[in-house]
């Protein structure tokens, strides 16, 4: 067996939080050291390998191809690193790491998440929420739920739900006999409430896709207020501000318990899902017995979000 390289590992340490921020200031903050002790163990490293890893600029700093190439396998191995000692030192229970947006989040998993807890009690679920890609060897996640069009990369991914859009407010608006909403023209009396979700992606349905389909004739499809994301939208149209395209697994709770309803039948088709991410590590018994759970509530879902008002 070929022996182990004796390598700095002190020093792999400090050029992977200087390569991953590209800044000696920021990794010397990350690790509580100097900027100097940061310059130091990278020379010491530079000197061990025999090349360049970093090229120094006068106020920056830039890494060579072959600081690259050590970079990517050097960050994926402390990330595996990090996991590994997590799960070691989580003796009394097991932790599972999940990452989603925070309105599926807030949404659809919160409202779900007791029956998982019911049935796995020794499996400690932390959600982080987030719409940025997720490193899941650095960032030691177990799980991921993500709304796209797929094809990510470096994980193995499977679609968990469609996500048909169409209009939803609060039931106080279908109330107002002042302003009826029996027909979808009847919407160029109401708010329509936006959301950056749709915005430069194709296939994903805004107000002038849904009002098109359904001809729809002398509404503004522009009129509103535009949100940051769904979830906002969403909260406004239940709050009784006006009426949001809503995602159909992102309003099943709502439905349910009354909070909006559906003024019209219509939905629209999505190119975009909601996927299933997992490390492409070896799986974990935890992270299966999760997986199969969103498997069977997700399964639930699909009838009950398509239900109309009374």
């Amino acid at each position: 067996m070929k022996p182990r390289h004796p390598a700095p590992l002190n020093a792999l340490r400090t050029f992977e939080a200087a390569a991953r921020h590209l800044s000696f200031n920021t990794a010397a903050r990350q690790l509580f050291v100097t900027p100097a002790a940061v310059s130091h163990q990278v020379k010491h490293l530079e000197a061990y390998l025999g090349v360049a890893l970093f090229q120094r600029n006068h106020r920056s700093v830039a890494l060579t191809p072959e600081g690259q190439a050590l970079a990517a396998t050097v960050g994926e191995l402390f990330g595996q690193l990090d996991l590994a000692i997590d799960r070691a030192m989580s003796r009394a229970s097991a932790q599972l790491r999940v990452t989603t947006m925070e309105s599926f989040a807030a949404k659809w998993l919160a409202p779900r998440l007791h029956r998982f807890h019911h049935a796995w009690p020794d499996i400690r679920v932390r959600i982080v929420t987030g719409d940025a890609h997720a490193d899941f060897a650095r960032e030691g996640f177990d799980v991921g739920i993500r709304y796209g069009p797929g094809g990510y990369a470096g994980v193995q991914a499977e679609p968990l739900m469609e996500a048909q859009v169409f209009p939803v407010c609060a039931p106080s608006l279908l109330a107002d006999a002042s302003r009826p909403l029996q027909r979808p023209d009847d919407l160029r009396h109401h708010t329509l409430l936006h959301d950056e979700s749709s915005s430069g992606r194709p296939g994903v349905p805004a107000w002038p896709d849904w009002l098109k389909a359904v001809g729809a004739k002398d509404v503004d499809a522009q009129r509103g207020p535009i949100f940051a994301s769904i979830y906002l939208a969403q909260e406004a149209a239940v709050a009784g501000h006006g009426i949001a395209l809503g995602v159909a697994p992102l309003v099943e709770e709502d439905l349910r318990q009354g909070r909006l309803v559906r003024p019209f039948m219509h939905g629209s088709d999505n190119a975009y899902r909601f996927w299933l991410i997992r490390s492409p590590a070896e799986p974990d018994a935890g992270a299966e017995a999760f997986c199969a759970w969103l498997r069977e509530e997700a399964s639930g879902d699909s009838a009950s979000a398509l239900r109309t008002p009374d």
